[in-house]
């Protein structure tokens, strides 16, 4: 168990500094939709109300803190491997509660605006952020957040500790 976790809090030392790119994509999205689900109703509770969640506002505000914070985490990369596998969660959520519905022509959600409405690609077409989303989170989660990162930093600094103690 300390193994898993110690893998998930480290940086290998030979990440690329390019995978910032994809944090600065990643943080920023969960960053504003959070802050969307407060600003506007139908982001947040509305929305979740309609999807038949239980207790909709606290959910609701519950997940835009967690995007908020989590956001701002990755941007920084700041507990990226965990923030990461948070938000793979979050989106296999976001696509099972939302998607389904919208293939089987039930979606209490509004239709897209124009054709293709329902089914197969309809889901396909209105699926792309959050699998973009989902696909970035792995890809963060097993790589981790390259050496242009907080992470980097403080692994930096606890090797020359342990060093330095040796």
């Amino acid at each position: 168990m300390k193994n898993i976790i110690n893998r998930m809090l480290e940086t290998p030392s030979n990440a690329q500094k390019e995978i910032i790119i994809l944090r600065l994509m990643a943080g920023g999205v969960f960053f504003w939709e959070g802050l969307l689900k407060f600003v506007y109703t139908n982001q947040g509770v509305g929305r979740f109300t309609k999807l038949g969640f239980p207790y909709p506002a606290d959910f609701a505000h519950f997940i835009a803190v967690a995007e908020i914070t989590g956001g701002l985490l990755l941007l920084l990369g700041l507990f990226t491997r965990p923030v990461a596998i948070f938000f793979i969660g979050e989106m296999i959520g976001a696509i099972l509660s939302t998607k389904i519905s919208l293939y089987l022509g039930t979606s209490p959600l509004p239709l897209p605006p124009a054709p293709p409405q329902i089914g197969f690609w309809a889901v396909l077409h209105e699926i792309r952020s959050d699998y973009a989303q989902l696909l970035t989170c792995l890809f963060l989660a097993l790589i981790g957040p390259g050496i242009a990162s907080l992470d980097a930093k403080l692994a930096a600094n606890k090797r020359v500790r342990n060093s330095v103690v040796k």
